[in-house]
């Protein structure tokens, strides 16, 4: 399937993956496992364990010829027991699609749109598909944005970048303690991509969660990403929320959401320091 990426969801219409009315492609796959993933079941492919399909009370899941679990679209009820039974952090209800059968939905909304933002899971996993997807995105005149854990190395291949018109990056920890403890993984590539996507002025936005009772954890990383971005790109506090958490991940991060103050705080530090940008969400 070398020319086709498993896509989870496609949103014809968000007004919160960029600027503008955008329509929002959700790959699968991810090379993170953050504790406080509100969407895990986007984290890894199916594995055709086969527990989904047992599950299923539409019957919507059955197997192929060679035994791959299959999702029947038109038969789903959306009731996401698969999501919810499945212990290996996937989900049946993908598709594999050619960037042709992503811009027959692209088009479907391209009057009303002013482009699009891949996400995910991570979409740089599938990086191919995606410099593809944005070229043929281009000749129709609209816009490109990636939404990214930072795990791509960017600078070793910056061909996307002529075609992408900023990235959205998640900067999740600046203690590599806490961002390993958060994530799984190392911090290092996020922040190489920090400042080499703000030199490159293709920073559309850089994005930190506050979890409440975090000080400390969240004042450094705070910090950390003011005084590199300054006033060059938005730079967007997102109050943690426990909906979509998974429920042994919440003993560690909290079972509440965020104060809006407490959030505030840390938007006001970052102005302080130079993000002029900063907001609360």
């Amino acid at each position: 399937m070398a020319n086709k990426a498993p896509i989870n969801k496609i949103i014809s219409f968000s007004n919160v993956d960029g600027p503008g009315n955008r329509t929002s492609i959700f790959f699968q796959g991810c090379g993170f496992n953050c504790l406080f993933c509100h969407n895990p079941e986007t984290i890894n492919l199916c594995l055709n364990c086969g527990i989904c399909m047992e599950k299923c009370p539409a019957g919507a899941i059955s197997r192929d010829e060679e035994g791959r679990i299959v999702w029947d679209k038109d038969q789903c009820v959306s009731c996401d027991t698969c999501i919810q039974v499945c212990p290996h952090s996937s989900s049946p209800k993908i598709r594999w699609m050619t960037t042709d059968d992503v811009m027959q939905e692209i088009h479907r909304s391209a009057p009303y749109i002013t482009g699009i933002t891949c996400s995910g899971g991570e979409c740089t996993i599938w990086y191919e598909f995606m410099l593809e997807l944005f070229k043929k995105v281009k000749e129709i005149n609209k816009g490109c944005l990636i939404d990214s854990n930072g795990s791509f190395d960017f600078e070793q291949d910056p061909r996307i970048l002529e075609y992408c018109d900023g990235v959205m990056l998640d900067v999740k920890a600046a203690n590599p303690e806490w961002h390993r403890t958060l994530t799984g993984a190392d911090r290092d590539m996020v922040m190489k991509n920090l400042r080499y996507l703000l030199a490159a002025n293709k920073l559309y936005e850089v994005r930190t969660l506050i979890f409440p009772d975090r000080d400390r954890e969240n004042e450094e990383t705070v910090k950390y990403v003011s005084e590199i971005i300054q006033d060059r790109c938005f730079y967007k506090i997102i109050r943690y929320r426990p909906f979509g958490v998974r429920e042994e991940n919440k003993k560690l991060l909290g079972e509440w959401t965020t104060d809006e103050k407490y959030a505030e705080q840390y938007a006001q530090l970052a102005r302080d320091l130079g993000a002029s940008k900063a907001y609360v969400v």
